[in-house]
C-alpha cells in the first residue's frame, strides 16, 4: 500500500502537484527564514518562489513527458534551472567599500534551494526532505561552528580608522610589542575639514591564539584610533 501511495505520488496529478509545490514553499521558506533573520538580499520570500518555480520546471518537464508522450531529455528544463540560478545567485555577491565580499552563502543557499525544488518537482520527496535538513543545517549549526573557529584563528584581518596617516606607526609599533606580526597593509586616505584622515586595511598574524575581541580591544584602546572591526 505504501509503495502503491508513493507511486501515485510520484506520479503526474492534481494530488502530487499541490504536494509538490506547497513542500517547495515550506521548504525554501526555511531556508530562506535563515537569510532573512540575518538581513541578506535574498530572504524568505526570494527563497520560496526560487523554490517552486524549480519544482514548477521539473513537474512540467515530466507533464511533457508523461502526458503528453513528446520525447527527447526529461531532465533538460531542469539543467537549465542549475545554470539559470547563477544569474540570481550573482546578484547577492557584492564587495563593500572596505573590500569585504558578502553574499556568497545567500547565493549557496539560492542554488541549493533550487536543487531542493527540482528534486521535489520530480517527485523525489526523500532527497528533498534529508537535503533540506543538511542545507538548514549547514547554514545554522555550521556557521556557528565557522564563527568560532575564525574567532580563535591567528590570521586577523581588520579594517582601522586613523585621525592621520602617519599614526600607522604607533598601531604596528603595539601590535610588535606585543608579538603580533604584520603580513598586509593597504592605506586609503581621504580629507576632512582640511585634515587628512586614513582607512588601514591590516592583516596580522598572532604567534599565540588570543580572542580576536582582545586584540580589537587593544588596538582601540590607542588614543589615535577611531574605528577598529575585524573584516
Amino acid at each position: 500500500m505504501e509503495i502503491d501511495t508513493l507511486d501515485y505520488l510520484r506520479d503526474i496529478n492534481m494530488v502530487s502537484i499541490i504536494l509538490r509545490l506547497s513542500l517547495a514553499m515550506i521548504f525554501g521558506g526555511i531556508i530562506g527564514f535563515d537569510r532573512g533573520k540575518k538581513k541578506r538580499p535574498a530572504g524568505f520570500r526570494t527563497h520560496i518562489l526560487v523554490c517552486i518555480g524549480s519544482a514548477l520546471a521539473m513537474i512540467t518537464n515530466q507533464y511533457i513527458v508523461q502526458v503528453m508522450g513528446m520525447g527527447g531529455d526529461p531532465t533538460r528544463l531542469g539543467a537549465q534551472v542549475i545554470s539559470g540560478i547563477g544569474f540570481l545567485g550573482a546578484g547577492t555577491i557584492l564587495v563593500t567599500g572596505r573590500q569585504q565580499v558578502k553574499g556568497l552563502t545567500t547565493a549557496a543557499g539560492l542554488w541549493a534551494s533550487a536543487c531542493m525544488g527540482l528534486a521535489l518537482g520530480i517527485g523525489f520527496y526523500e532527497g528533498a526532505i534529508i537535503g533540506c535538513v543538511f542545507i538548514f543545517g549547514g547554514m545554522t549549526i555550521l556557521h556557528r561552528i565557522d564563527d568560532y573557529m575564525l574567532s580563535k584563528s591567528k590570521i586577523v584581518e581588520l579594517y582601522i580608522e586613523l585621525e592621520a596617516i602617519q599614526n600607522i606607526n604607533e598601531v604596528v609599533t603595539l601590535l610588535r610589542e606585543n608579538q603580533i606580526e604584520t603580513t598586509y597593509i593597504e592605506i586609503t586616505k581621504s580629507e576632512n575639514n582640511g585634515t587628512r584622515e586614513a582607512g588601514v586595511f591590516l592583516t596580522v598574524k598572532q604567534h599565540q591564539k588570543k580572542v580576536h575581541a582582545e586584540l580589537i580591544s587593544m588596538i582601540s584602546g590607542l588614543p589615535v584610533v577611531k574605528y577598529v572591526e575585524e573584516v
